[in-house]
């Protein structure tokens, strides 16, 4: 056998993704809190480069509050306080219960458990070897901390939760007790069981449900969780004259300032003038860059808006099928850079504020003039079954043959599906909860 080695030449072009590149395509998908965030980090090792960020307009409240002679300072003494957190709530509260520091430092340890529907968060085993006492010393410990208020605080199961509260206010009776320990059944609707169990006619059954029903099953909950506020818009849609108008939140888009002269300065010493222009040329690209991407966006999201007009004038039941390659043939950019573009950014829209991904949506098989999009028929979906007589919901052959005769067909597995992803019980499990109201 023999081999040979033979050397061929040939041309080939290809496109290589320097790091620059790779860069720029990192910041199409940014929201403009991460971009600022990108731009002070790049801005700590270049001395010539800085994040802008323009101030917040005046909004029309604060206007009107100024015209009115009313200052603002005056406005905020009058806004009363966020209500306490309840990790604060009940820190105050243990500050009485507790005067001892030994107390106060265990009952510490039971605070840090507590979760923000006010249940114990941690096994019991745990906290105890935590405090360094036995399982019996950490079980009557509990039982002083479950004096706070509200009552139903750092229970460890619903059960208890609810006789803690039941106890404080003088319901607890046997048959109470009973309903308790069988919750289980009451989910299930097992009306007639539970009155055997209960050894209570349906009668009286019913009015314990009714007490039960005053109860909370999450105390803490009621309590201020702290700073949970959404992020500001990336882009602000408005109608006008002209009709849709998108516009960057320039509120929180930041933009690139380059300290030139600074650069030209440092430009006399020969080894301070190469480094001042190597990073003077990193601040223009990355300016260049933070400007691309919000071109990008822009383009983007008006074609979006421009597509789903229906939607915005008038809701969720008539957004159309929309899809990243519609969108990029018409802006003439890559599937992928919509994707980057539209991940993480939200837009403010007359229907609230809305990551700009849910605008897409496929095409389903509709007899009426186009398609109906999915987004659409979960919409009609949902508005179907709030409609519906909760005595006899609708089974999803039925939602089916509804969707069909308005013109959209489905198969009942589809429907199953768009079902479970809007979190609709089935018919069964919305007869059985229909079944418990009554009661």
């Amino acid at each position: 056998m023999l081999l040979n080695v033979t050397p061929i030449v040939g041309q080939r072009q290809s496109v290589a993704a320097n790091a620059q590149l790779q860069q720029a395509i990192c910041l199409l998908q940014l929201s403009n809190h991460e971009l600022q965030s990108f731009i002070e980090t790049e801005a700590t090792e270049n001395p010539f480069l800085d994040a802008d960020i323009r101030p917040v307009p005046q909004t029309l409240s604060e206007r009107a509050a100024r015209a009115g002679g009313m200052d603002l300072d005056e406005i905020g003494a009058r806004t009363p306080d966020h209500a306490p957190s309840l990790y604060a709530y009940v820190a105050g509260q243990f500050d009485v219960m507790f005067p001892s520091t030994d107390e106060r430092l265990r009952a510490d340890i039971y605070l840090e458990a507590i979760e923000p529907s006010g249940w114990l968060g941690e096994p019991l085993e745990d906290l105890a070897l935590r405090a360094g006492i036995t399982l019996e010393e950490a079980e009557a410990f509990l039982t002083r901390v479950q004096e706070v208020e509200p009552k139903g605080l750092f229970a460890r199961s619903l059960a208890e939760c609810l006789a803690l509260q039941a106890q404080d206010a003088g319901v607890m009776t046997p048959a109470f007790r009973t309903l308790l320990d069988h919750l289980p059944k009451l989910a299930a609707a097992d009306l007639e069981g539970l009155c055997r169990i209960c050894r209570v006619d349906m009668a009286d059954l019913k009015s314990m449900l009714r007490v039960l029903r005053g109860l909370d099953p999450k105390p803490g909950a009621s309590f201020d969780p702290g700073d949970s506020t959404t992020r500001e818009p990336d882009l602000i849609v408005t109608l006008d004259a002209a009709g849709w108008r998108v516009d960057l939140n320039r509120s929180t888009t930041p933009s690139v300032v380059i300290d030139e002269a600074r650069a030209v300065s440092l430009r006399r010493d020969p080894e301070a003038g190469k480094y001042a222009a190597n990073r003077l040329s990193t601040a223009r690209w990355l300016r260049r860059a933070v400007e691309h991407r919000n071109q990008t966006t822009l383009l983007v999201g008006a074609e979006i808006v421009r597509r789903q007009d229906g939607y915005l004038r008038e809701g969720p039941a008539h957004i159309v099928p929309m899809t990243l390659r519609d969108v990029a043939e018409t802006v003439g950019v890559h599937e992928s850079t919509v994707s980057r573009v539209t991940t993480g950014i939200l837009i403010q829209t007359p229907q609230g504020t809305l990551p700009l991904k849910s605008f897409f949506s496929t095409a389903l098989e509709s007899e009426g003039e186009g398609s109906a999009s999915s987004a659409a028929v979960r919409h009609r979906i949902a508005e179907l079954v709030r409609g519906e007589d909760p005595s006899t919901p609708l089974s999803d052959d039925a939602l089916t043959a509804a969707m069909a005769q308005e013109g959209t067909r489905l198969a009942r597995r589809t429907v199953a599906k768009y079902r479970e992803m809007l979190g609709i019980p089935s018919s069964f499990q919305r007869r059985r909860l229909a079944r418990l109201k009554s009661a």
